[in-house]
Formats: C-alpha cells, sequence, structure tokens
C-alpha cells in the first residue's frame, strides 16, 4: 500500500489504546472491557441490564461473560428494578465503587494528556472527523453498487 488507509490508522490506533488500558488494568487484576463496563453504570440508581449493551455498543453476549465475571468478582449486584418487575438493575458494590473511580482516574488522564498534546481546533477536527466516520460505517450504503470504485 502507497499510503496508510483510515480503517487502518483506527484499528491501529484503537489497538495501541486497548493494550494501553489492559496493561493498566491487569495490575488490578481486571480489563478495559470491565473498567468501560464500570464506567458505564450509574453509581448511585444502577442501570437496567437491557440498556447496558446499546450504551456500551456492545452484544448482549458478550456483555452478559462481562457482567458475570463482575458478579464473580463483587464488583456488581443484580436486584430487581422497582419500575419494573421483569427487569434486573445493575449496581455497584463498594468494591465495585473504587474500580470505577480508578478506571475513572484514567481515562481523564488519558484524555488529559491528549488534550495537552493537541489545540483546541485540532481536536474539533478529529472529533468532526471521527463523526463522520461513524455515520459512514453506520449508514452502511458504501457496499452498494454506484458508490464502490470499479477498481476495487
Amino acid at each position: 500500500m502507497k499510503e496508510i488507509t483510515v480503517d487502518y490508522m483506527l484499528r491501529a490506533t484503537w489497538q495501541a489504546v486497548t493494550r494501553m488500558y489492559n496493561e493498566e488494568a491487569k495490575k488490578y487484576d481486571s480489563t478495559m472491557a470491565v473498567g468501560f463496563t464500570l464506567l458505564s453504570i450509574d453509581p448511585k440508581s444502577g442501570t437496567p441490564s437491557t440498556a447496558l449493551g446499546p450504551k456500551m455498543g456492545m452484544e448482549a453476549t458478550s456483555l452478559s461473560r462481562i457482567l458475570k465475571s463482575m458478579e464473580e468478582k463483587g464488583l456488581i449486584e443484580r436486584k430487581p428494578n422497582p419500575k419494573d418487575g421483569r427487569g434486573v438493575l445493575i449496581h455497584l458494590t463498594e468494591f465495585g465503587l473504587e474500580n470505577r473511580e480508578r478506571s475513572k482516574v484514567r481515562v481523564l488522564g488519558f484524555n488529559e494528556s491528549v488534550r495537552e498534546l493537541l489545540t483546541e481546533q485540532e481536536l474539533n477536527v478529529f472529533f468532526k472527523a471521527m463523526e463522520t466516520i461513524h455515520e459512514i460505517a453506520i449508514d452502511k450504503k458504501i457496499f452498494e453498487k454506484n458508490k464502490i470504485h470499479k477498481s476495487a
């Protein structure tokens, strides 16, 4: 390839970020996925289990495995949803709250480091570009016949 493709840069960057977070999480017998889940659960009122998957952009089966592991480690507990008798709320335990705070500090630290190295304008361009790429990927119409170059 003569030049780096957009998808290559996205993938390589995401893998580097994932590796960075997983190496840090490993120090606490955890993973990036667990940290992300901790940050996605409302620390005060809990979060309906059915809302977590869409909130995190994760498939139900993957999320179920993570939640089971988190429950076994004492990070979360499941309680009946008082507003919906059939539903379950995921609540953080004290241990889960401690780990959530640790995850939050790491995420904010990473973001602070990025913001120290990039100008506000560079960040705005980055977010606009990522938003556009995200929309293209969600739309999925790029694979229609008339949008693919004949040489592809």
